[in-house]
């Protein structure tokens, strides 16, 4: 196999015009068999677009076309993960039917939890799932609810149930975690193979879309069940149930301070769950337990705080949605004449506040989609972005965010940044009258209430009305967002329009916490794994899937040690 990198052709090329400029480039030799690594838009020359490929392609002598080509032409270096253990058929119905309490528990069906529980049925261990909300079939139905009545389901909603958070937003897949085991592409091949597109195993900048996220985590549910594993819906997880054994020690004000974590050090042991449904409490027994929870599990991270779990207060960014029409960001990106085969484009923009010291940031682009309302707790409002595969919608929008830190906090407890989050969610609830507070850009430079819309009509799941955003972000979020509207205007031409639509808030852009953890994924409580988003180890999709597949590898060999 020889990798062939930077093989350009003009947008609106055949595949049969790809597969002659393999063979032009070959020296007329025709390869035994191809496929796409990559795939990414040049248009860097307007009016010139170009589709760049990165191919792998097999040859007769390969040999002789790799000393032809030394500086252009590589072998790939290509890792395709295993999971690394593996129970025997009778070990695996052991633990189904008689270990109950050494089976592995998933708390939590996001990327992390699906993916964690995913390979743990295929290597044997019949784990068990429990969500909090519902399957994904009738979460969808329970969020259009939400968003045409406003009736919100504190248990099931945009940020709770089957697929997590990332069910409903654009869907996006790429990640900047270095991954030289594989497990990324593993990742991707198993949403290709319950059923999204094979594009995005290539494609620079790959996303599914919610619409066909939605059958991808059913389909990889169905298969967790066919192998053992047990998922059940519409449980919560009140308390966990803990002994106490000798260890780490905490000092006087009842603190247990991080290096005794990473030390490997612990203080008590998990022997169960107390789980809720159906409004009947049981006590669930186990002894190892991954938390996959999402980063809105707010009761959660209270329960684990009072129960002495270590955890530390981290960075999170806030801020608002602003949408733009999706041709102006076409225009810009691909030029005035642009092809209409050119997928909808996306943008990335950051800048440096003078008048803050802050940064400001582009954050979860999603072009030709929607803004949601995304909230979780009653009173309390927040959004996000959302698209469907085909993003084709009128709009684009992204969040405009701005990092905020333990600094800013009122407390140093690790849920301070939860209650940060609260704070301004409310205050966006109370101006909104319940509904998502929107407000035109040229409206916010002046701090007034906007009252009608000019050319940009907003493209919003749920009801908005018009208000002052400044009424719900602190002074130095408005500031920066004032000063970056202006800055990004300079990059994208019509950027900051005065009519550019302003929604908010956008509170829930990472963890406020980082439930700490050793070299072997355990927390300072024995048995006790914490992964994914909301323990603070991912920032989306892929990463939150890797993360949940790394931790059950831990789960896996601490039980197979065990036993």
């Amino acid at each position: 196999m020889i990798r062939i990198s930077q093989l350009k052709l003009k947008v609106g090329h055949t595949r049969e015009q790809l597969f002659e400029e393999i063979i032009h480039q070959a020296h007329g030799k025709r390869p035994v068999s191809w496929q796409i690594v990559r795939k990414s838009v040049d248009a860097r020359k307007k009016p010139q677009l170009f589709y760049v490929y990165t191919i792998d392609a097999e040859f007769e002598n390969e040999k002789k076309l790799l000393s032809a080509k030394k500086s252009k032409w590589t072998k790939p270096s290509v890792s395709n993960y295993t999971f690394p253990y593996s129970n025997s058929k009778e070990a695996g119905m052991s633990f189904k039917e008689e270990k109950l309490e050494e089976r592995p528990v998933i708390v939590g069906m996001g990327p992390a939890g699906l993916f964690a529980a995913l390979v743990l049925a295929r290597a044997g261990f019949a784990p068990v799932v429990f969500e909090r909300g519902d399957c994904v079939e009738i979460r969808s139905e329970v969020v259009e609810h939400f968003f045409e009545t406003g009736e919100l389901d504190e248990e099931s909603n945009v940020q709770f149930g089957e697929g997590g958070a990332g069910t409903f937003s654009d869907g996006k897949l790429n990640t900047l975690v270095k991954d030289k085991f594989g497990r990324n592409h593993f990742v991707l091949k198993e949403f290709v193979k319950h059923g999204a597109p094979e594009d995005i195993l290539y494609e620079a900048k790959p996303h599914i879309g919610t619409d066909i996220l939605k059958d991808v985590v059913a389909s990889i549910r169905k298969e967790i069940e066919s192998l053992g594993g047990e998922v059940h819906f519409r449980t919560k997880v009140c308390d966990i149930l803990c002994e106490d054994i000798a260890g780490i020690k905490e000092d006087e004000a009842g603190k247990v301070h991080e290096q005794e974590i990473t030390a490997g050090r612990q203080n008590s042991q998990i022997k169960g769950l107390l789980i809720e449904k159906d409004s009947v409490r049981t006590k669930y027994p186990c002894r190892n337990v991954i938390f996959a929870i999402g980063h809105s599990a707010r009761d959660t991270f209270s329960m684990l705080h009072e129960k002495k779990l270590f955890m530390t207060p981290k960075a999170f960014a806030i801020g608002v949605r602003v949408e733009h029409p999706a041709h102006l960001i076409n225009e810009s990106q691909y030029g005035k004449e642009y092809p209409e085969e050119l997928p909808t484009a996306s943008y990335k923009l950051t800048h440096q506040c003078e008048s803050t010291g802050r940064g400001i940031y582009s954050f979860c682009m999603c072009p030709g989609g929607y803004v949601v309302n995304s909230s979780s707790e009653k009173g309390r409002l927040c959004v996000n972005g959302m698209s469907y595969h085909d993003r084709a919608g009128r709009n684009s929008n992204t969040a405009l965010i701005t990092t905020v830190t333990p600094e800013d906090f009122s407390s140093d407890s690790p849920l301070a940044g939860l209650e940060f989050q609260r704070k301004y969610e409310k205050l966006a609830y109370k101006i909104g009258n319940g509904k998502i507070p929107v407000q035109l850009f040229g409206d916010f430079m002046k701090k007034q209430v906007s009252t009608k819309i000019g050319t940009v009509t907003p493209s919003i799941k749920g009801d908005w009305q018009f208000a002052n955003l400044h009424e719900c972000l602190p002074d130095y979020v408005c500031e920066s967002l004032l000063e970056g509207m202006k800055a990004f205007g300079r990059k994208i031409k019509g950027y900051d329009a005065e009519d550019a639509v302003f929604s908010g808030v956008e509170t829930r852009t990472s963890s406020p916490l980082r439930m700490e953890r050793n070299k072997k994924f355990e927390s300072n409580i024995k048995g006790f794994f914490p992964c994914g988003e909301g323990a603070g180890y991912a920032g989306g999709i892929t990463s939150a899937a890797m993360d949940g597949i790394k931790t059950a590898e831990a789960i896996a060999e601490k039980i197979l040690t065990q036993n």
